[in-house]
């Protein structure tokens, strides 16, 4: 293990070097701090972490059945994973913190603690099983990224990069270019469904932080910015959107680890930078025709939104699933965080989100279904 002295020596020599101050001639000066850890990345030993393989999905299928969630704790029960199987999905998304590396994380650069994290999730049974029976794709949230609430300034981010592409046998794709946003489009025309997985964590920003205050509610310290230039997802993920969203589709969901439409709390979510949120909106606004869903995680409760944004113009569902495993509290919350775009209650208990497709009929179903398989609330909207 690198220890923090070593670590702060690496981080000043590429300080150093941005800074104006000389090196030796026969060395390149690293131009941050992630770039002089690289040589000492490459001595570590290559044996990270890995899922097994699992089932592989046919991308020339249609899909009608997808289910999705995140806030896995990799010490708690796995009880869920037989119950989502039960459902017989075609796909199931993780979508963040599917791990909670940091749970035990004292600062190293070699990132021990989502290392035997994901060692120890890859040993348990039932998501061998789960595995091996249902294809995945997977994202990443904060605490599978980094610490809490962290973004693209998490110095050791590459590295982290490194043991989610492992553990989750990320493709070339994903894996020839810094973060780990992907899409996937499946089934033949007329039944195309594009999923586009967002990365919220590599690029973004530093959130801005409200003033200290006694009447702060419990609903979260972090402030909305006006910057111009503060970025969730960054120009080069920007950039793949808009080429991504120019690709035909029935039917897209945009799968975001931190909510998109909701402004009823100050906890991490899109509204926190509301030009990058508009951006998204224009965005989806100018895709190449399909239905759009979001689907969201991160709050450890689960709800159903509708929404109108403006910038948009039209009307958009989000089906926000959180957690399988790691619930801080119980039934429905509603009264805790008042919010006229929630169309559910607020419920805390441990759950799963289902989506079901009917190309037939032009219609989705979005489900927040309990840990026991039974549905919590249920919303059906058309796409064409």
């Amino acid at each position: 293990m690198m220890s923090r002295n070593a670590i702060a020596m690496v981080a000043s020599l590429g300080a150093l070097a941005l800074n104006g101050c000389t090196v030796p001639p026969s060395q390149s000066a690293p131009q941050s701090a992630a770039e002089a850890l690289r040589p000492y990345y490459a001595t570590l030993p290559g044996d990270l972490p890995q899922a097994n393989a699992g089932a592989t999905l046919d991308v020339s299928q249609p899909i009608q059945r997808i289910a999705f969630g995140s806030c896995n704790h990799q010490h708690r029960h796995q009880t869920i994973w037989p119950v989502i199987a039960g459902h017989d999905p075609d796909l199931f998304l993780m979508i963040g913190n599917n791990v909670y590396g940091d749970y035990g994380y004292r600062g190293d650069a070699d990132l021990e603690t989502f290392a035997d994290a994901y060692r120890l999730q890859a040993s348990h049974p039932e998501f061998i099983a789960f595995r091996a029976q249902v294809p995945m794709l997977a994202s990443w949230d904060d605490h599978d990224f980094g610490p809490n609430d962290s973004g693209g300034s998490f110095a050791f981010r590459e590295r982290s990069e490194q043991l989610f592409e492992s553990f989750w046998r990320s493709s070339e794709t994903v894996r020839a270019r810094p973060g780990i946003y992907e899409s996937v489009t499946t089934g033949p025309e007329g039944q195309r469904l594009q999923i586009i997985m967002l990365d919220t964590r590599f690029f973004r920003d530093p959130l801005e932080t409200q003033p200290y205050s006694y009447e702060w509610p419990a609903l979260g310290s972090y402030a909305i910015t006006d910057d111009p230039d503060a970025t969730m997802l960054g120009a080069a993920q920007w950039a793949w959107l808009a080429e991504e969203l120019a690709e035909p589709a029935e039917l897209r969901l945009i799968v975001s680890s931190i909510q998109i439409l909701t402004d009823a709390h100050n906890w991490e979510k899109w509204g926190n930078m509301p030009r990058e949120r508009e951006r998204l909106y224009e965005a989806l606004a100018a895709r190449n025709g399909g239905g759009l869903v979001f689907l969201s995680g991160d709050r450890h409760s689960g709800a159903i939104y509708y929404g109108e944004p403006e910038a948009l113009g039209e009307g958009v569902w989000e089906l926000t699933s959180s957690s399988l495993n790691y619930s801080f509290r119980s039934g429905d919350n509603r009264d805790r965080e008042p919010d006229p775009l929630r169309r559910s209650g607020f419920m805390s208990d441990e759950n799963f989100g289902l989506v079901e497709i009917d190309w037939a009929n032009g219609r989705v179903t979005l489900d927040l279904k309990a840990a026991d398989g039974s549905s919590m609330h249920a919303e059906q909207l058309r796409f064409r």
